[in-house]
């Protein structure tokens, strides 16, 4: 469960640079190679540790869901960032937009999986006596 914390953490980070990238995109300026590159390699790490996570059995299904989300904006990251950025063209808004969304989908799953399908099933249980009171 823990990868799956610290997956949330990075793609938080992430995020706000892609949102930084957002706005300077959308407003007739190519994004900063630096924060460009910073975004790809927090995103490929929330990826991995993403992985690492659903392989462990973190999530079940809902896990699995959170991970096939994120690829895909993973690729539509790859879109934005081989025929647009390399060859410094502005993306087109729509397609930045389309990122994000899926990007923040991915993200809310992946919290979703993180803090509410992995709880210890007896801290749900009204019934349960902590093991210090037994």
């Amino acid at each position: 469960m823990q990868f799956a914390i610290y997956a949330v953490g990075i793609f938080v980070v992430a995020a706000l640079g892609g949102l930084f990238m957002a706005n300077k995109i959308m407003n007739g300026n190519l994004a900063p190679w630096l924060v460009s590159f910073v975004h790809l390699g927090l995103g490929v790490a929330g990826l991995a540790l993403t992985f690492l996570a659903v392989m462990a059995g973190v999530g079940g299904a809902m896990g699995f869901i959170a991970l096939g989300v994120l690829a895909a904006a993973a690729v539509g990251g790859l879109v934005l960032l081989l025929p647009f950025h390399l060859r410094k063209k502005l993306a087109p808004n729509w397609m930045i937009i389309v990122h994000a969304s899926i990007g923040g989908l991915g993200v809310l799953l992946l919290l979703l999986v993180a803090f509410v399908l992995n709880v210890d099933p007896n801290l749900m249980d009204p019934n349960a006596v902590p093991p210090n009171l037994r």
